[in-house]
């Protein structure tokens, strides 16, 4: 980190221009040139639907320290407002579909790149005819889309927390189970615009008129009534509710299904602890190597929130403490060196395929692929009196159940706040462990460090008296009752931290992984079907992956329980479109799960060979 800000304006000149593309319609571009003209520089590019703020040649960007990083070395900087977004012209899609198969005036985001890429290599001088892209979150998106078919210009991309597919496990879904407090707040900056529009003075955030989010989506009641928040029509908000199933609407957006002919050099970038889009990454660094298997592909996983290795530390989340300044390491060590590689022939970083950081022991690990090859899957299965362990039960019938109230639904974090504190991913759930509502089954101390490494998959036998359930698993590292390290408290503003007040780590019970599913999508997520109440049926979903250690002398603990809120919304627990659900409709059942010899429920996880 610099002790002084970076000052773009002393070393860089900005110019706006409106580029056309292929159909007419002209995006507004903004570039900074280095006014040091005695080299070629090549491009990094930006494509974003949240506008080049500020706009205005006389008016220079504040710089991100991943955008200061990259400055300091020397690139023309690029940074383009899409469709319909802010001062471009044209029509904003969300998630534009690709189009595979195109006709001369066919456009679609690979298009636009292509077209931008081609005009700024004529029109712009002093570079070096190479090209990058980068973007995070939503800009993620724009970078995986606009490198397909890429363009002979283009030898290096980092997307970093791409969006995916925004109903199987970003953003707005997760295991079909709809994510209401981040719609919420999400919904309401994708407003339509008409023409090409400044960004407004001021955002003004929206007044929920209390400090408790839990009580207020309580009180809200059904999904439908939502919609009254938001004053004037929300066509966003309206996509959501009206597409409550993986239906050709979310398919065609899926752009992980269409990573072909990429001839470009690209590093994935994700946080573990990336509550909007976690498996974002996963999934496109995956896709990118199934149908791209000759390029230069790596992932980057490390411990942080949405965004959070673009600024700040990385050092901490809430109560837990990372022990390294992650993010600056990334910055300098990772990002910076392969963008130097790939458009400047600067030294060969030797990057390998995969480089995570490893929570609980709190080191980066290289490996050649991910998830690493010697990791091997095994079973952590639900044993009698709440136990858990790698050997399966013997009990010929052997269950457990609790009874979910819709009136009483579990909540996701132990402390009172609005919206979706990110700190919840590494959150204390101690809080949850003491409700009847919730299963919890864990191990003996370990003995030995446990390494896992890859995705989690819980495997469920589970039965309901209702039609509709949802099944929410946590993994959680148990923190050994007499540990006295204080946790990392307060101060972790890179990471956005809100959360509870700082607490010592003695019988801490940190979320490690948690994710929902709504059981209806147990057989497709395009057809849902009901549960026959009493009827006992498998429930198998795949959770994002981990990378963390349980030191000798914790406890590896596995939650159930079937309501997440208002994290995630309310399952009537009766098989209707939850959207359009009526107060009627929400009822009480008693959720089971079996833990028998021919029906072990448990969670599958893969496991490091031991150091």
């Amino acid at each position: 980190m610099t002790d002084e800000a970076y000052d773009a304006r002393e070393h860089y000149t900005k110019y706006e221009f409106r580029v056309p593309m292929r159909d007419g319609v002209r995006l507004f571009t903004s570039v900074l040139v280095p006014k040091d003209a005695s080299t070629a520089y090549p491009f990094l590019i930006v494509r974003s639907p949240f506008g080049v703020n500020p706009y205005g040649p006389d008016e220079y960007p504040p710089s991100s320290s991943q955008t200061e990083a990259l400055l300091k070395a020397g690139y023309i900087w690029v940074r383009q407002d899409v469709r319909g977004r802010r001062m471009a012209e044209g029509e904003f899609t969300h998630m534009t579909p690709h189009r595979p198969e195109k006709t001369a005036s066919d456009v679609d985001e690979s298009t636009d790149l292509y077209d931008t890429v081609d005009w700024l290599l004529r029109y712009v001088p002093n570079h070096n005819g190479r090209v990058g892209i980068y973007g995070g979150s939503y800009a993620g998106f724009y970078t995986v889309a606009g490198i397909i078919d890429t363009h002979k210009a283009i030898r290096a991309a980092s997307p970093q927390a791409p969006v995916a597919d925004l109903f199987l496990d970003d953003d707005w879904y997760h295991g079909g189970a709809f994510m209401l407090a981040h719609a919420i707040s999400a919904a309401p900056v994708y407003q339509p615009q008409s023409g090409p529009t400044p960004p407004p003075k001021a955002e003004v955030p929206f007044d929920y008129g209390t400090e408790d989010g839990y009580e207020f989506f309580l009180q809200l009641g059904p999904l439908g009534n939502a919609a009254s928040l938001f004053g004037d029509p929300n066509p966003t908000w309206e996509e959501l509710l009206t597409h409550p199933t993986y239906d050709d609407f979310w398919q065609s957006r899926a752009i992980w299904r269409h990573v072909k002919n990429i001839r470009c050099a690209v590093l994935t970038v994700g946080g573990w602890y990336d509550a909007e889009d976690l498996m974002g990454p996963l999934r496109i660094y995956r896709a990118i190597k199934t149908a791209n298997p000759d390029i230069a592909n790596g992932l980057v996983m490390g411990p942080w929130v949405h965004g959070g290795w673009v600024s700040g530390e990385g050092r901490r989340l809430g109560n837990v403490d990372f022990a390294a300044d992650t993010a600056e390491f990334y910055r300098q060590s990772i990002l910076l060196p392969f963008f130097e590689f790939h458009l400047k022939d600067k030294g060969d970083p030797n990057l390998p395929e995969a480089y995570v950081f490893e929570t609980g022991t709190n080191v980066w690990r290289a490996y050649p692929a991910w998830p690493p090859p010697d990791a091997t899957p095994q079973t952590l299965y639900f044993r009698e009196a709440g136990k858990l362990a790698f050997e399966p039960p013997a009990e010929a019938d052997a269950r457990d159940s609790y009874v979910s109230d819709p009136a009483k639904p579990v909540p996701f974090i132990g402390y009172t706040a609005l919206g979706m504190p990110q700190e919840y991913m590494v959150s204390d759930q101690r809080f949850a462990a003491t409700r009847p509502d919730v299963l919890v089954y864990v191990t003996e101390p370990l003995e030995e460090d446990l390494a896992l490494a890859g995705p989690v998959s819980p495997k469920l036998f589970v039965s309901t008296t209702g039609t509709d359930s949802d099944w929410v698993v946590k993994l959680i590292d148990v923190y050994p009752p007499n540990r006295s390290t204080p946790a990392a408290g307060h101060g972790a503003e890179d990471q956005k931290d809100v959360g509870p007040p700082t607490v010592t780590l003695a019988g801490y019970q940190q979320l490690v992984r948690g994710w929902p599913f709504r059981g209806k999508f147990r057989k497709s997520f395009e057809k849902p079907e009901p549960f026959v109440p009493g009827r006992v049926e498998a429930v198998t979903f795949t959770m994002p992956d981990v990378n963390h250690v349980f030191r000798r002398g914790h406890r590896v603990m596995v939650q159930v329980q079937g309501s997440w809120f208002p994290l995630v919304d309310r399952n009537p627990q009766t098989f209707v479109n939850i959207p359009t659900a009526r107060p009627e409709d929400f009822k009480v059942a008693t959720q089971c799960v079996v833990r028998s010899q021919a029906q072990p429920s448990g969670v599958e996880v893969y496991v490091l060979p031991a150091m």
